[in-house]
């Protein structure tokens, strides 16, 4: 069942594009997607950091 759901997750935004978008503009969307939704399965799943950890790990990005 999950896989019909994200092929239709996939024909939506293909729909979505203009007509003379470029096969670039649906991976872009597609990817972004993907991200996200792997995202979420991560926070679902408790592998998060917190707030400060990502100010920690930022300041020494930053320095």
């Amino acid at each position: 069942m999950a896989k019909i759901i994200e092929k239709e997750k996939i024909k939506k935004i293909v729909r979505t594009l203009p007509e003379n978008a470029h096969i670039e503009d649906a991976m872009e969307k597609l990817y972004l997607l993907y991200k996200v939704e792997k995202g979420c399965r991560q926070a679902d799943a408790g592998q998060i950091i917190s707030h400060k950890e990502v100010k920690k790990r930022l300041h020494k990005w930053l320095i």
